[in-house]
């Protein structure tokens, strides 16, 4: 099955359990001439820069995520957990790593053994982001755990479940951003910038992926005076 590189979308009339950005990453391979510039962000290798088009349209995605999430926030904490899901505390940094990238990635396992084919795991492969599990973050743990994942992808490779989450923890991050929330989506701009330049193989779906989050946060949170939506 296609990876869903993030899971955040939700449609106002009919909201799933999940939120989706949906990417076309053909859209990028056309001559591009726009660069996106945030400090000390390296350029997107040659044929993989955005058109200011594509990036408008996530700009507008993206905000109609946030409004749609705010609108139904209180639903969403509503609902039930299942019963497999601990959140962990707000301050259990190792936690909240395992829980959203599953100690599968926590642990750099490569494979998934025959037996865990035969259904989803999600302790091995991670949590998604499910609007009833980031409803019930606080902005103060969505901080906490916005800066784990930048932090573990400081070190290491750009992966789905990474993805998924930064992006649902962008849309959750409630404007004007404090300080040290804007310092740290900088810094994941400029360290989705640096794996961009060395994808090796310039795969056009994590190409898209790196793309869509410094689009984000150079296109959304620096450039629109870091003031609230309208509701």
């Amino acid at each position: 099955p296609r990876h869903w590189i993030f899971s955040c979308r939700i449609e106002a009339a009919r909201c799933p359990d999940v939120v989706v950005a949906q990417i076309d990453p053909k859209k990028l391979r056309k001559k591009q001439t726009v660069n996106i510039s945030i400090s000390g962000c390296q350029p997107a290798p040659e044929g993989y820069s955005p058109t200011l088009k594509w990036q408008q349209q996530q700009v507008a995605n993206f905000s109609a995520v946030r409004q749609s999430l705010n609108k139904h926030r209180n639903h969403w904490r509503s609902q039930h957990l299942d019963s497999n899901v601990t959140m962990p505390k707000s301050e259990d940094e190792e936690g909240w790593k395992k829980f959203c990238l599953g100690e599968r990635v926590y642990s750099e396992i490569d494979a998934l053994s025959d037996n865990e084919n035969l259904g989803i795991d999600y302790i091995k492969v991670g949590f998604p982001p499910l609007l009833s599990i980031v409803s019930r973050m606080n902005q103060a743990t969505v901080t906490s755990v916005l800066e784990y994942l930048i932090s573990w992808f400081g070190e290491k490779k750009f992966t789905p479940e990474l993805g998924r989450w930064l992006y649902a923890l962008l849309a959750c991050l409630e404007k004007p951003l404090l300080p040290e929330a804007h310092s740290l989506i900088r810094q994941l701009a400029r360290r989705c910038s640096e794996v961009r330049v060395l994808e090796e193989n310039k795969n056009e779906e994590q190409i898209s992926a790196l793309n869509l989050i410094i689009c984000l946060v150079s296109r959304y949170f620096d450039q629109r005076d870091l003031a609230d939506e309208p509701s």
